[in-house]
């Protein structure tokens, strides 16, 4: 049997898909450690996973101005917190692969010091995407953008990867595990195909919520899930009091629930159920609809379950991942920004009431994100990884 190393940034996001990856290859009887954030891998993973844990930056959580978007945002988070993070990163994980000595290592495109320590190391990895805006080159249109970065990436290289190297640290040559489908991607003629495995949703389960109250919901009418997701609670106050609204306007045909991490609906309407967290996955096996920021997990696990969307992307690959819903025809793209409660209230009758086509489309890509092989493809991968890759050093 062999072990893996899956190397993550400290963002919920990235590490769920390869939680049930992990599982599964445990699962086949591998040995599997982490690196990262404990605190975060530890509340995902299990309290048994063996994590080796990583030192964060001074910056530490991903905190951005909520009118931070565009190119103005792709910046900061490279500059302020990715690659910051891999300086600080990169000790822990070279530590990690000489201490675990693993046979191979997945490691997250947004945790560069996986990649860039496995290169140094002469340890083959693949890169896993836990979204597909990366595989469209969200900067194709953005040349100064991509030039900035490939620039602040090579020095990077340079200080904790092998200098010699010329590919990009974001796809490894040994291979990309991307949890998407070719239904939702789409047609991306530059893609490496033969590197690039596209593996669906990696779905695993998850610690259920017992004071979540079931009895509340009213089966006579239709649950729509309105989430934002973990990471933008700064920028949600605006949507979320719209949101309630809309499903206040529809009260007689649906139920709404909200999740409210920050706490920013301090009067919702009597009939809308507002929780700081919920069950998703429990929750979308009984919704009819879903209302997201465009977060890549959310909108592939709304998918699987055959559910058309209203998507309302704010920043970073969500406005890659509503275009790619919307030309799927498995939902509508409103504007974060501006959409208010009837615009989006009638955006949810559309769906609701099938009259584009969504429901169908949105459960024909769930079939292809089923067909995809999710976590158990991810993990053939990686076995004909070490099976053709046998490792060479752990030295230097």
């Amino acid at each position: 049997m062999s072990r893996f190393l899956l190397v993550v940034p400290p963002l919920t996001g990235h590490i769920n898909p390869l939680v049930a990856v992990a599982t599964e290859l445990t699962a086949r009887g591998h040995e599997v450690a982490w690196c990262g954030d404990a605190d975060r891998i530890h509340e995902a993973a299990g309290a048994d996973a063996v994590v080796h844990p990583c030192t964060l930056p001074d910056t530490g959580e991903l905190v951005r101005p909520p009118t931070l978007t565009g190119p103005a945002a792709f910046r900061f988070l490279w500059a302020d917190f990715f690659i910051p993070l891999a300086e600080a990163m990169a000790p822990a994980v070279a530590d990690a692969v000489r201490a675990f000595r693993p046979d191979a290592v997945v490691t997250d495109q947004h945790a560069v010091a996986g990649a860039l320590v496995c290169e140094r190391l002469g340890v083959p990895y693949f890169t896993s995407a836990s979204t597909s805006a990366e595989l469209v080159d969200p900067l194709a249109d953005l040349p100064k953008v991509a030039a900035w970065l490939t620039e602040r990436l090579t020095a990077l290289r340079e200080l904790i990867g092998d200098p010699a190297a010329t590919h990009d640290p974001r796809f490894s040559p040994h291979g990309v595990l991307a949890f998407t489908s070719r239904a939702l991607v789409g047609d991306t003629a530059d893609l490496p195909w033969e590197r690039v495995h596209l593996v669906g949703p990696a779905i695993a389960e998850r610690p259920g919520d017992p004071d979540f109250p079931w009895d509340a919901l009213d089966a006579s009418r239709d649950l729509v899930l309105v989430s934002l997701g973990t990471a933008n609670t700064d920028a949600g106050a605006r949507f979320l009091n719209e949101a309630a609204r809309a499903l206040d306007l529809l009260a007689g045909q649906v139920q709404g629930v909200v999740v409210d991490p920050g706490g920013l609906l301090t009067d919702p309407p009597p009939g809308v159920l507002v929780r700081r967290s919920v069950p998703q996955l429990q929750l979308l096996g009984r919704a009819r609809a879903v209302v997201s920021h465009g977060g890549h997990n959310t909108v592939c696990e709304a998918l699987w379950n055959g559910l058309p969307l209203v998507i309302a992307p704010i920043r970073d690959d969500q406005p890659i991942i509503a275009r790619q819903v919307a030309d799927a025809g498995a939902g509508i793209r409103v504007r974060f920004g501006r959409v208010d409660a009837p615009k989006l209230a009638e955006a949810l009758r559309t769906i609701l009431d099938d009259r584009g086509g969504h429901r169908s489309a949105a459960e024909a890509v769930g079939r292809s994100l089923r067909a995809a092989g999710g976590r158990r493809a991810a993990a053939d991968h990686l076995e004909r990884l070490v099976a053709e890759h046998p490792l060479v050093s752990t030295a230097g």
